[in-house]
């Protein structure tokens, strides 16, 4: 993948946040997307100064979207980020499949719809078959045959617990098309075994979750994927760009914050972000659900946890304006 430098170094896959976007539907009996309002929540993300966004992931619902709507959530992403002035603004799109030859046809879809990279789960219906050496055989064909840089999404609560460990990364990898890891699992040590065993510019690793990207930029982390963003854009990219500059304290502080929002977003699940997001945007409170059968977030009483939870980042994001 052709990323961006920073300084004399390269990448494998740009550095920095990322924003798996959320995807808002109409409250019609087949919850058409909203454009109108993705386009805006588009705008918000983009203008926000953001590193890249990634469409159809785990928060976009992913496994709920037709090829055609992801290849158009694509398309209209560009559209924006070349009217706001960043043509160039890296967009990578989820996957969902349950086969290798899906997963490839999937690939070619997102590059003839404009992404640059394709994120890609380990397939799970015959989860009790995939061993180490099928989830590695996967990753390589797939690799092997995509038109854009493949990322590893390692989530093992959507994947029924399969993990991929160290010992696969470290074979994945040296994949020339396989560009970099999300983890969000969790694994920290990951991060620092990537890190001994690949320059940036060949393997990086992702955090998953914007609640361990300080101590995973200090083990050579180079970003991270977090739905957090959102809402809170520029308090992320503020985390990263503290760090960056060296302002370690300032930067360890308002992890802490981020912490408190980022648990706010985990415990409330899917549909818990997209209330807030919605509610604390501006956005019509339909638009909130996500597709049938995931179930509403309807319980006052969690509404306004989660609200609590998130707000104490409102003050911050405010004053980044």
């Amino acid at each position: 993948m052709n990323g961006p430098t920073n300084g004399t170094s390269h990448y494998s896959f740009p550095p920095g946040i990322h924003v798996p976007s959320l995807t808002f539907f109409t409250s019609s009996s087949r919850q058409e997307i909203d454009w109108e309002l993705q386009d805006a929540h588009f705008e918000f993300l983009i203008s926000s100064g953001l590193h890249g966004i990634v469409i159809a992931g785990t928060n976009g619902e992913a496994a709920t979207l037709t090829s055609a709507e992801k290849t158009q959530l694509i398309q209209r992403c560009r559209k924006t980020a070349q009217r706001l002035g960043r043509p160039d603004l890296p967009i990578a799109i989820g996957g969902v499949a349950g086969c290798t030859r899906d997963a490839i046809d999937q690939t070619i879809e997102a590059k003839t719809g404009g992404a640059d990279a394709y994120l890609a789960l380990i397939p799970s219906y015959f989860h009790f078959a995939m061993n180490q050496d099928a989830i590695v055989a996967y990753f390589q064909e797939l690799a092997d045959a995509s038109p854009i840089p493949i990322i590893i999404y390692n989530f093992p609560g959507v994947v029924a617990g399969l993990d991929v460990n160290s010992e696969m990364l470290d074979i994945l990898g040296k994949h020339r098309n396989i560009a970099a890891v999300k983890l969000t699992c969790g694994g920290i040590a990951k991060v620092s075994r990537i890190s001994a065993s690949f320059k940036t510019s060949e393997f990086c690793a992702l955090a998953g979750q914007s609640d361990w990207l300080i101590p995973a930029l200090s083990v050579g982390g180079t970003g991270c994927i977090t739905g957090v963003a959102n809402l809170f854009p520029k308090t992320c990219v503020e985390l990263y760009n503290l760090y960056q500059a060296g302002k370690v304290q300032e930067a360890s502080d308002l992890q802490i914050k981020l912490s408190v929002a980022e648990w706010g977003f985990g415990k409330g699940g899917i549909n818990g972000t997209k209330y807030v997001v919605a509610h604390k945007r501006g956005y019509p409170e339909t638009s909130s659900h996500c597709r049938r059968p995931y179930p509403r977030y309807e319980s006052e009483e969690r509404r306004k946890w989660v609200v609590n939870q998130v707000s104490g980042l409102d003050e911050i994001e405010r004053s980044l304006s």
